[in-house]
């Protein structure tokens, strides 16, 4: 990856490689930038050797300047969030046994404070008289890249290790099948310590000889980019799209027909790391004329599968295998599901993660014969995947079915008094799991379960329907938009016989 990225960067010096709040940036002032962090890393030694180095940057220059230094000094980056607290820069170091910390100068007290308290080196990202690093070590394909934490929704974060040649597979198989090329330019709103910000967005583009232009979220300053003619590619999260689309209904008609005219240089947008409601894909494509692409993939494993670039894009389905990944559903004995039933996805191929740091047992069982175990649970129709959920949360097993919280979810999201939902299993000695809706109502509005049943009858099948409902002001997320259905659920068993039982 390094490699091919240097070799980008050196032949178009002059082409623009980044945007943030500073200025445009160069590929050559990036080289340039690059080379400096190597050389304040390496200070007399010859090779990180594989040592891992937090980065804590504001995403821009600084941000990438530290990325590529790290990877050119022979380090392994960890990226952490500048919206965590400290106590998680803290715990994310020393779950990685981290050498050195590379911060900018937004971040310096905090990141001063950090490295005192774990005894690292602290490295300035910052501008700084360019520093000549001598020598630099090879970096072979098979090294180690990169440490992305998981998102914690479904066990303890795990340290992801994944290698150069692994980062290359996994953005390559994108820019094929996303036409990626150095005429894009790409507006980046999403965090940089998880992989849709770093791989999808920032490491397409890049290696891709394209303009990566970072913008805090605001969704008035984000329509008007995407509305200037000069943006070509959009990747966000469901959530995002929302608060975007929030924006469109309370804004003047002459500035909507103004953005619509300049929604036409955007030539891809892409909704993931969370379902993606059908009800948001009509209304988006509705005000836009854009049919948002929907994909699949995690931390683990990169992406693995698409909705095609051209031609028809399946609502409520995440599309077929990306280019070089291998994909199939086995069912709980691991054998092939037939069409149109329900299994687990299995991911194999040069896209799939090294290890998780200091786990060999946990790295061991999230394989079955060099196929990783994704937990995700889909059913194929025509060679198109959808997914159905978690096997450990989103799939409930009540009176002997196995119901998908994210098919009931969808259908309940429609109501007119719902604005957010999510549909969980919670333990009953009768049914095994009771389908259990947590809802965040309307303001203004009451939902009371017998008829939110009897509104859900025509549209779901009866054992589908929820037979507990509680109501809440929100529901607990991650960072990139996920509710934690394992923080929920643990919230409500102490008080299940509060909510309201059919």
């Amino acid at each position: 990856m390094l490699k091919h990225l240097i070799h980008t960067a050196e032949r178009q010096r002059q082409h623009p490689a980044l945007i943030d709040a500073a200025g445009i940036h160069s590929y050559g002032t990036l080289l340039s930038r690059s080379r400096t962090v190597a050389a304040r890393l390496l200070q007399n030694t010859e090779d990180l050797d594989g040592a891992r180095i937090g980065l804590l940057c504001t995403p821009g220059l600084d941000y990438v300047a530290g990325q590529w230094g790290i990877w050119m000094a022979g380090g392994v980056v960890v990226p952490l969030s500048p919206q965590h607290p400290s106590a998680e820069w803290h715990s994310a170091l020393e779950s990685a046994e981290a050498g050195a910390l590379v911060a900018d100068s937004a971040h310096a007290p905090g990141s001063a404070e950090t490295a005192r308290e774990l005894d690292l080196r602290c490295v300035a990202s910052g501008e700084a008289p360019a520093l000549d690093p001598g020598p630099l070590p090879e970096i072979r394909a098979n090294r180690p890249a990169i440490m992305l934490f998981t998102s914690g929704t479904t066990s303890r974060p795990k340290g992801v290790v994944t290698s150069h040649e692994t980062i290359e597979a996994q953005v390559r198989s994108l820019v094929e099948a996303w036409e990626w090329s150095a005429r894009d330019r790409i507006l980046h709103v999403l965090p940089l310590h998880h992989i849709h910000g770093v791989i999808n967005v920032l490491g397409c583009a890049l290696y891709a000889g394209a303009c990566c232009e970072f913008m805090p979220f605001d969704e008035a300053r984000v329509w008007r980019r995407l509305g200037s003619g000069d943006v070509s590619l959009f990747m966000a999260v469901p959530t995002i799209y929302r608060r975007l689309l929030r924006w469109w209904d309370v804004a003047e008609d002459a500035e909507r027909s103004d953005l619509r005219a300049g929604l036409h240089a955007v030539r891809l947008m892409v909704s993931g790391s969370a379902a993606l409601p059908v009800s948001v894909l009509e209304a988006w494509r509705e005000r836009t004329g854009h049919t948002l692409l929907e994909r699949y993939g995690m931390t683990e494993i990169g992406m693995a599968l698409s909705n095609p670039l051209h031609g028809e894009r399946v609502p409520g389905s995440v599309g077929t295998p990306l280019p070089g990944v291998d994909v199939r559903v086995v069912d709980e004995r691991g054998a092939a599901c037939p069409e149109g039933a329900p299994g687990e996805i299995q991911v194999r191929g040069a896209t799939v993660f090294q290890e998780y740091w200091g786990a060999p047992e946990a790295t061991r069982s999230a394989f079955d014969n060099g196929w990783f175990r994704t937990g995700d649970v889909a059913v194929v129709r025509d060679g198109v995947y959808r997914i159905l959920g978690r096997a450990s949360v989103d799939i409930i097993k009540t009176g002997g079915y196995k119901v998908s919280a994210l098919e009931i979810e969808e259908v309940f999201r429609e109501h007119a008094d719902i604005v957010d939902l999510a549909v969980v299993g919670l333990p009953d000695e009768e049914w095994g799991e009771r389908v259990t809706a947590v809802v965040v109502p309307r303001d203004g509005t009451e939902v009371v379960l017998e008829p939110l049943r009897e509104w859900g009858r025509t549209r779901l099948a009866a054992y589908k329907l929820p037979s507990l409902l509680v109501v809440r002001a929100e529901l607990p997320r991650n960072a990139m938009g996920k509710v934690n259905k394992p923080e929920l659920i643990r919230s409500l068993a102490p008080h299940s016989d509060r909510a309201t039982k059919l």
